[in-house]
């Protein structure tokens, strides 16, 4: 597989730099980076996500999963969880190509298929698939436009269109087709996961959460932990804690600063959570985090 990819790893790595480079096709972004120890957390957003060199694991539901160019992945919705990537076996850093998901583009092209009766709301939010040659060829022409700036504006639509088609023709067509519809089951948890986001710094109030989704409490609770393996409120905490992570690391404002910051009311149970999450009280994960960056440019 990875030689069939050779063309596609070598237009990503031309116009990205370590970490994650926003290119100027809209919504495509490339992810470039080493082996990391240990699984961090991140948010995975609406988006397809295609391996182009190395591997990932990804923690769901207490599984470990790893994928690579022989797959694509494909996030129905924001979900907070753990990854740990690396590097291929010959040591050439991790690439990988992700697309966010536009569901009025989805909702577009899939007007334009032969009408498919989904009845049952999709499983969890993520799904994993076997690349195929037509999504390859497609992808490859959709990066190549990177090396033709005067071209995207006309041809980069043309090209995601066609990757959408590609993959709403494929085995997860259905969970796609649920993500164009903002009045099924995922689209009103999409709302519901929405809402949290943008209040995660108060307190979670599960009625205005209702109101915003449009379902009742017991109807949101179900697909709310189906989709996203968490409850409302330990989305919340996942969340807060992520973005605490965020803020102890980049910047120098202690963890009772932060836990305030992040919408917690007791800095004691912001470290005992804290300390649940990561393994380590915020102190020490940022001595072992900062040891574990510098450690590369001392080499």
């Amino acid at each position: 597989m990875t030689e069939h990819l050779q063309p596609h790893i070598d237009i990503a790595l031309r116009h990205a730099r370590f970490g994650v480079t926003i290119t100027p096709i809209p919504r495509l972004e490339i992810g470039v980076g080493q082996t990391t120890s240990g699984t961090s957390p991140c948010l995975y957003r609406s988006m397809i996500c295609f391996i182009l060199q190395g591997s990932k694991d990804v923690a769901i539901r207490d599984n470990l999963l790893r994928y690579d160019s022989a797959q694509y992945l494909i996030s129905a919705l924001d979900l907070p969880l753990s990854g740990q990537i690396h590097n291929a076996d010959d040591g050439r850093p991790y690439v990988a190509v992700s697309l966010v998901l536009d569901p009025a583009l989805l909702a577009e092209v899939a007007s334009t298929m032969s009408p498919v009766r989904d009845v049952d709301a999709p499983g969890f939010g993520i799904a994993f698939n076997p690349m195929t040659p037509p999504l390859r060829d497609t992808l490859l022409r959709l990066l190549a436009l990177l090396d033709a700036p005067d071209d995207i504006p006309v041809l980069a639509p043309m090209a995601e269109r066609e990757l959408l088609y590609r993959l709403l023709q494929g085995p997860q067509g259905r969970l796609l087709r649920h993500i164009a519809q903002p009045e099924g089951a995922l689209g009103r948890i999409r709302r519901a996961v929405e809402w949290i986001r943008d209040h995660q710094h108060k307190r979670l109030r599960i009625d205005a959460l209702c109101e915003a989704s449009g379902m009742s409490r017991a109807s949101l609770h179900r697909h709310f932990v189906a989709l996203t393996g968490l409850s409302p409120i330990q989305y919340q905490k996942q969340l807060r804690l992520q973005e605490a992570r965020q803020l102890l690391l980049t910047g120098d404002r202690t963890a009772s600063d932060v836990a305030f910051a992040v919408g917690y009311e007791s800095a004691s149970q912001f470290s005992r959570e804290y300390l649940r999450q990561f393994g380590a009280s915020p102190v020490r994960d940022m001595r072992q985090l900062r040891q574990a960056i510098s450690r590369p440019a001392m080499a």
